[in-house]
């Protein structure tokens, strides 16, 4: 508009022009200073909205990030006993209605057992023969004959038991030739400690796989009648760890010769005394390629930092590709031989949550075209790389061309600062590394398993609270390598280290990987 020519035909003076001129540019200046700020406050409550619902759902809500998933009640475990306890009871009224002053309770009807896992075969039977009262019939007298039987099998249990093992080693003397003869004493792994390799591995298992802080254990012990004070305990768990240390070494060793690793860290709380409080250490995770055919190995690594030069020692100069986050600690190592590869997941994760604060329908569209990639890779398990890679070039890479345009175009209509562009703008900044795994068949796409690697340990962390010191935790992270190994690789931890621990003090260095929990090769 031009101001001078509309007023024209009024006649007013230069100085009015030039006052009303500046007064509208004014207000005009004001009402786009107030356009921005709305948006910037509008992007603020955006955010916050975001943030609020992300907590909320942490803290009462499920965690899954399924999208086509119901709600769910949180307290499922006391629901599903609630129901059962309800069914018992109306059970036992109906009984008692139909049932006569003086007659006996009618046959139970079976229950409905569809959907009940078989008993391990492998479980020791203990059996139980119920014979008739008497083996004649009560009507002629004659001898019964068996025709058959009916088997039903119950899960029992023998609770932690403890028992002393006596070994007795018999002396034998030469009168002649005045010599003694005895049996060597058997090899331990504490010398002459009092537990037996069993009693050891059940400290460890039930402190670093079941999260059980040792006073819980010292009370457990008590309960039988047996004293097992906590500094006992704490001298076993001490000189295990050290005892098993060459395990975990070696294990780090046979993780970087594969060439394709998963990373992680997580925080945890380490004593420090001299403040009289604690300090953040990390626990850093790398796992193996849950693509490969090898024996699946975790290896945590304890450290008092999350630098960028911890990832570096520990990889040394170790080359392939990484998946990794979005931490900049990693950055220095893909400057040089390591070929970054970025995970999906994470990427998802950020549309997954601003789909559930707000019902977005552009998050709604980014989570259908990822999911499209996923139904892929959920297709191509178990098949082998070649199929995998044919597959990701045919159907995948399209897919993620289309999807890099799409959020390309997209970003250009959302304004800035709010939480649909900082959702687009992390897989638009990601995107060479998240789309990297499509140009083979032996990349992730993404890093979902060590972030399960990591998850016993954020869980045990709510029963440990702190490390007592920085070797206390690089034992924990040695012993809980060893233990999620084990699990990964489908082999019992209580029965593997007990073997491990009874073979350990005479077993020759060179033959240690026969010790290692891993699957052997078929």
């Amino acid at each position: 508009m031009d101001l001078a020519s509309e007023l024209a035909p009024f006649s007013p003076s230069s100085e009015l022009l030039s006052w009303v001129e500046k007064r509208v540019n004014g207000l005009l200046e004001q009402l786009d200073t107030r356009a921005t700020e709305i948006h910037w406050r509008d992007a603020k409550i955006e955010k916050l909205t975001l943030e609020l619902a992300y907590l909320r759902r942490m803290k009462f809500g499920v965690k899954s990030e399924s999208l086509a998933a119901g709600e769910r009640d949180l307290f499922d475990e006391t629901l599903a006993a609630d129901l059962a306890a309800c069914e018992a009871r109306l059970a036992e009224r109906r009984q008692a209605a139909e049932m006569g002053p003086h007659q006996l309770p009618a046959e139970k009807p079976k229950r409905d057992r569809a959907g009940r896992q078989p008993l391990p075969e492998e479980l020791p039977r203990v059996e139980h023969l119920h014979e008739p009262e008497t083996c004649t019939c009560g009507q002629c007298g004659q001898a019964l004959v068996r025709i058959g039987e009916d088997v039903t099998e119950k899960l029992s249990i023998v609770p932690a038991e403890f028992f002393v093992e006596r070994h007795i080693y018999p002396k034998y003397a030469c009168r002649p030739c005045e010599t003694l003869t005895a049996a060597p004493a058997m090899a331990s792994v504490i010398d002459g400690g009092l537990a037996t390799p069993a009693l050891l591995a059940w400290v460890m298992v039930s402190k670093y796989a079941d999260h059980l802080p040792l006073y819980r254990l010292e009370r457990q012990a008590a309960r039988s009648g047996v004293t097992l004070s906590r500094s006992t305990l704490a001298d076993w768990v001490g000189r295990i760890g050290v005892a098993l240390e060459p395990l975990w070494l070696r294990l780090a060793e046979l993780l970087r010769q594969g060439t394709v690793l998963h990373a992680d860290e997580t925080p945890v709380q380490q004593l420090d005394p001299g403040n009289g409080k604690t300090k953040r250490a990390y626990l850093w995770a790398y796992r193996s390629n849950a693509l490969a055919s090898d024996p699946p190995i975790v290896v945590f690594d304890y450290q008092p930092g999350r630098g960028g030069k911890y990832v570096a020692e520990f990889l040394a100069d170790w080359q392939g590709a990484l998946m990794v986050d979005e931490f900049a600690g990693y950055q220095a190592l893909f400057r040089g031989e390591v070929i970054e590869l970025a995970c999906l997941a994470h990427a998802r994760r950020k549309f997954f949550d601003l789909h559930q604060a707000n019902g977005s329908p552009l998050a709604a569209e980014a989570l259908r075209r990822i999911g499209e990639l996923y139904a892929i890779e959920d297709a191509a398990k178990g098949k082998a790389v070649e199929e995998r890679a044919r597959r990701r070039k045919e159907t995948s890479q399209p897919l993620l061309e289309a999807l890099h345009l799409w959020l390309q175009n997209t970003r250009r209509s959302v304004a800035d600062g709010g939480a649909l562009a900082k959702a687009i703008d992390y897989s638009l900044r990601r995107w060479p590394a998240l789309a990297r795994y499509a140009t083979n068949g032996f990349y992730p796409i993404d890093n979902n398993p060590v972030e399960n690697a990591i998850r016993p340990i954020a869980i045990g962390k709510k029963n440990w609270l702190f490390a007592g010191s920085e070797a206390a935790g690089q034992r924990a992270a040695a012993i809980q390598s060893l233990l999620e190994t084990a699990r990964l690789n489908g082999i019992e931890p209580m029965a593997w280290l007990t073997d491990t621990l009874d073979k350990l003090p005479s077993w020759p260095n060179s033959r240690i990987d026969e010790l290692l929990p891993l699957k052997k090769p078929v």
